[in-house]
């Protein structure tokens, strides 16, 4: 089984694109960060989601946003034009949660809109053709 699961904040906006088959496709990195103090390094992961489920998402994958993934993940190895040895970790993702903002700012906000005040208990504002279902403990959402 190759599968891999771990939590992390994202780099960058995340980058839509469409296969030449027409399905879409995004990608994003997200940093990993484990150890602590002196220790603690950061570990980052290329990550390509596919299908409508990415299409959808694409909005709320901003820069900073805390992210839970879960994917099959992909060691890729090269040598770039130096002739030094390079590689990248490559995590096609199969389950996306979305955990909030890197400074505690609460999650799902897309980049287009601005944000609307929230209503007491929840994100009653939001369409319901978004794929997300709330997470039983209310503080995440998950794509679907």
């Amino acid at each position: 089984m190759n599968a891999w699961q771990f939590t992390g904040n994202i780099g960058k906006d995340a980058e839509s694109r469409f296969l030449p088959n027409g399905d879409p496709v995004v990608s994003f990195s997200v940093g990993v960060k484990s150890g602590y103090g002196e220790k603690a390094t950061t570990t980052w992961a290329r990550c390509a989601m596919f299908g409508k489920r990415a299409e959808s998402v694409s909005q709320y994958l901003t820069k900073g946003q805390l992210v839970g993934i879960s994917g099959e993940v992909t060691l890729r190895e090269w040598n770039d034009q130096q002739g030094q040895k390079r590689s990248s970790l490559e995590v096609r993702v199969n389950d996306l949660t979305l955990l909030g903002k890197k400074d505690g700012q609460q999650a799902a906000q897309p980049r287009q809109q601005s944000p609307a005040p929230q209503q007491p208990g929840g994100f009653s504002d939001m369409d319901d053709d978004i794929p997300f279902m709330r997470h039983a403990h209310g503080a995440a959402w998950r794509a679907i």
